[in-house]
């Protein structure tokens, strides 16, 4: 009889952890790797924002918190919410988590039971379906194409709903593809929506500050207040200000569906840090200015790696409208071999060779539910973008 349990057989573990660790062991090991896969961008944590963690810490605000998050914070969201989506919510309807991770977890453990289906618009963040596996549910996965720029149509999510579907886990921008959905194309998928009253919305709205040119970002819940009293709003403070170490994120959302996830994380890891809380105060609060000059690097750093991506021949890499993500195919490459003698029959064969041949680390596309695909975090310096593309180019290029 085994000693572990059960659950762990319907997860594994994390693809993009794996391949960050992966490449800091070579690295380690004297090799010369550039990383392009880990999802945080390069920036530091803006200085108002560390010297109102070190006032937090000066103060003594250093004890115990109510479990999902101080007044002070919980209004800033509530402000936050109002100031930037137009949408009304009261302290009540606010849960803070240690990061994004943790408060879609508690959602899906307070929610789900045995049978019940979770629709997930692939690529996806490697850690929805293992989160809804953990929490006794079903996800279905709605493969939105290539030539669809990766947004799924109305028409696949009405044909993925079923009289078991509990949530739809929608992610813009995304993360792998930093695809984005305009209010049009939105306003059609909350229409399938209404139809369907008792499937509930959960949004991950992490790279909501990281659009660029012409996209404008809006969220379920704006674009169909009819929607509000079964969406859960979830985003953070980790990309937009620099802050994934912090580990602050929060939603809102029904108060019914609040109290059950307080009820959870009261049982497990009870308040996030007090000093994050304190910094993301400040965060919310405090002077925004700063996110627009960022987004202009982000910007010039998406155009020079889809350019030099695109030059590759049997690589296509479409232009994202936010987050700092490129997720290119590479159909035109598959049953090729690389010049270390390996055969490029998948995208996973393609990354490794890639790191062990090219020394750059970046993910395979079916960590996402997608192939044959990679994805790139292009949230690091233009020198090491620069390179890692050449190396890139230089390995496609002698692909036989």
């Amino acid at each position: 009889m085994s000693f572990l349990s059960e659950t762990l057989s319907r997860v594994k573990p994390s693809p993009t952890i794996a391949m960050t660790t992966k490449a800091q062991e070579l690295k380690a090991a004297g090799k010369d790797v550039i990383g392009l896969s880990a999802g945080e961008p390069d920036f530091d944590t803006p200085d108002n924002i560390k010297a109102a963690a070190i006032a937090a810490i000066e103060a003594g605000k250093t004890k115990y918190t109510p479990v999902d998050g101080i007044p002070e914070l919980k209004a800033a969201i509530c402000a936050k919410f109002k100031r930037d989506n137009g949408l009304d919510y009261t302290p009540a309807q606010i849960n803070v988590g240690t990061g994004g991770k943790q408060v879609l977890y508690n959602a899906l453990m307070a929610t789900l039971i045995p049978g019940d289906e979770v629709v997930i618009p692939a690529p996806y963040w490697v850690s929805y379906p293992d989160m809804v596996r953990l929490a006794g549910g079903t996800p279905v996965m709605i493969e939105a194409s290539l030539e669809n720029r990766f947004r799924i149509t109305p028409e696949q999510l009405d044909a993925a709903i079923t009289d078991k579907t509990k949530w739809l886990i929608f992610n813009s921008p995304s993360n792998p593809t930093g695809a984005g959905y305009s209010r049009e194309e939105l306003k059609a998928l909350t229409d399938v929506l209404l139809r369907h009253p008792h499937v509930w919305v959960l949004t991950d709205d992490m790279y909501e500050h990281l659009a660029y040119d012409d996209f404008t970002f809006c969220t379920p819940a704006e674009v169909e207040p009819a929607l509000y009293d079964r969406t859960l709003t979830v985003n953070g403070v980790s990309k937009a200000y620099a802050m994934t170490g912090w580990r602050i994120g929060y939603a809102g959302g029904p108060e019914t569906l609040i109290a059950a996830m307080r009820k959870i994380q009261s049982q497990s890891t009870t308040n996030p840090c007090s000093i994050s809380q304190w910094a993301a105060v400040e965060a919310l609060n405090g002077p925004q200015e700063f996110i627009a000059p960022n987004n202009e690097m982000f910007i010039r750093r998406r155009d020079l790696v889809c350019k030099m991506l695109n030059e590759i021949e049997g690589v296509t890499c479409p232009v994202p409208e936010g987050a700092f993500y490129v997720y290119p195919s590479i159909a035109g490459l598959i049953g090729k071999t690389s010049a270390g003698g390996t055969l490029i029959d998948t995208d996973e064969a393609f990354a490794n060779a890639l790191l062990e041949e090219a020394g750059v680390a970046l993910v395979f596309g079916a960590a996402f539910g997608l192939s044959p695909n990679f994805r790139i975090s292009y949230a690091t310096s233009d020198a090491a973008l620069t390179e890692a593309c050449t190396r890139i180019q230089e390995f496609c290029n002698t692909l036989r």
